[in-house]
């Protein structure tokens, strides 16, 4: 089996390069082999792949400032993902393409399922809802992922800004009304792996169907738990020599460009029946990551 793998150099696209690796042929392109930001560019490079399966992790992600850019994030997160579908169909190919609990308005009180009725509040997740049309219209043979809250131990993520804020700061202040599943990025490579293995077997037996599944450690917590885990996390690992004091606060008093939803948790029970398939608690998952962190 062929894959392709965009976003190679991003949180989840670089676990994904492992994950994916016992599968088949992996072709993996960063952001400087393959920009999302040329849509015009993508036929060749796919065509030149001749992938079994498209795999897109690459995507635009600053959600504050894609509310001064949002024609931008929508060409990378919307109309590149469709030029991606269209090759996916016209090569016959399966197109696993990531979506967001930004998608949704945190106004329900329960968690989100599959198939509720998207409403972005913000610019990235509009952007990002507009891909995940655009997959829709293609109509290639295709599975959806919609994640929470993703992190890992390399590049910009909430654990990383809090473990460097710990170093720099006596007193933290986090939002402690924002409810979401913190989600690690491995989780989600291994779980996609999986996931591609069956689906490879289900269109071979013509049983595939298209769809959304979310996709979430299980459990939930705010900003401030999250916060809070990893810097008893942190401490055990000694990664931290102190711990700041921390302060929960409501999101109005820390204002940012982007409304963020106050509910971000997601029903993954989709996943589970089709593909056996149930990530493990979000605070095991941090223990994970940020043990393998520690100074050797």
């Amino acid at each position: 089996m062929r894959l392709m793998l965009t976003g190679a150099d991003g949180q989840v696209g670089w676990e994904l390069r492992h994950s994916l690796a016992p599968l088949g042929k992996v072709a993996a392109f960063d952001r400087s082999q393959c920009d999302l930001s040329r849509p015009e560019r993508l036929p060749g490079i796919v065509r030149g792949v001749k992938p079994d399966v498209i795999v897109n992790a690459a995507a635009y992600t600053t959600v504050d400032k894609a509310e001064q850019e949002e024609p931008l994030a929508t060409v990378i997160n919307g109309t590149a993902v469709g030029v991606l579908a269209e090759e996916a169909r016209k090569a016959g190919s399966l197109l696993v393409h990531y979506s967001t609990d930004y998608a949704f308005d945190g106004e329900k009180q329960t968690p989100y399922s599959d198939d509720d009725t998207p409403h972005p509040i913000n610019a990235y997740g509009r952007s990002k809802l507009a891909g995940v049309a655009a997959v829709r219209q293609a109509d290639c043979d295709h599975l959806i992922l919609r994640s929470s809250w993703v992190y890992s131990a390399r590049r910009r993520n909430f654990v990383q800004t809090i473990l460097r804020q710990a170093k720099e700061r006596d007193e933290l202040h986090i939002v402690d009304d924002q409810i979401g599943a913190p989600t690690w990025a491995r989780d989600i490579a291994e779980a996609t792996a999986q996931i591609v293995r069956i689906a490879r077997d289900e269109r071979a037996r013509n049983s595939f169907a298209s769809g959304p599944f979310n996709l979430t450690a299980a459990g939930a917590t705010s900003w401030f738990g999250f916060a809070e885990a990893i810097l008893d996390e942190a401490m055990r690992a000694g990664l931290l020599q102190r711990a700041p004091r921390i302060t929960p606060i409501a999101s109005s008093d820390y204002p940012t460009p982007a409304a963020r939803p106050k509910n971000s948790r997601l029903a993954c029970e989709r996943v589970k029946a089709r593909f056996g398939i149930a990530l493990p608690d979000w605070r095991q998952s941090l223990a994970r990551c940020i043990g393998e962190m520690k100074p050797a």
